[in-house]
């Protein structure tokens, strides 16, 4: 089944419709601001479309994105004494916690 916008004509977007699948409450000026929200980005998104974008690849990001690592050095971690020294409980050299379960 085709549709205006399949034969060039204008694409309307059901507004309420739309708010429903998302369990939304639009009155009735709710649904009229967002109705000419939404015709404006169907509008700039067939603006984009109607580009000459041979020869430009597709992008994620505007900018480069590049992750800031450090490389993976072992060093010693601390020592079962000192960790112990800062717990508030120790039984048998490990942490001791109150019961939470009866």
């Amino acid at each position: 089944m085709a549709n205006e916008a399949d034969q060039g004509g204008p694409e309307k977007i059901d507004v309420r419709y739309v708010a429903n699948l998302a369990r939304l409450y639009l009155d009735d000026s709710e649904v009229e601001t967002f109705q000419g929200q939404l015709e404006g980005i169907v509008e700039h998104v067939k603006q984009i479309g109607e580009l000459d974008l041979a020869g430009i690849e597709p992008t994620s990001h505007a900018r480069p994105v590049q992750n800031v690592l450090r490389e993976d050095v072992v060093r010693a971690g601390l020592g079962h004494e000192l960790v112990m020294d800062n717990a508030p409980k120790e039984k048998n050299g490990q942490f001791a916690v109150p019961q939470i379960i009866e």
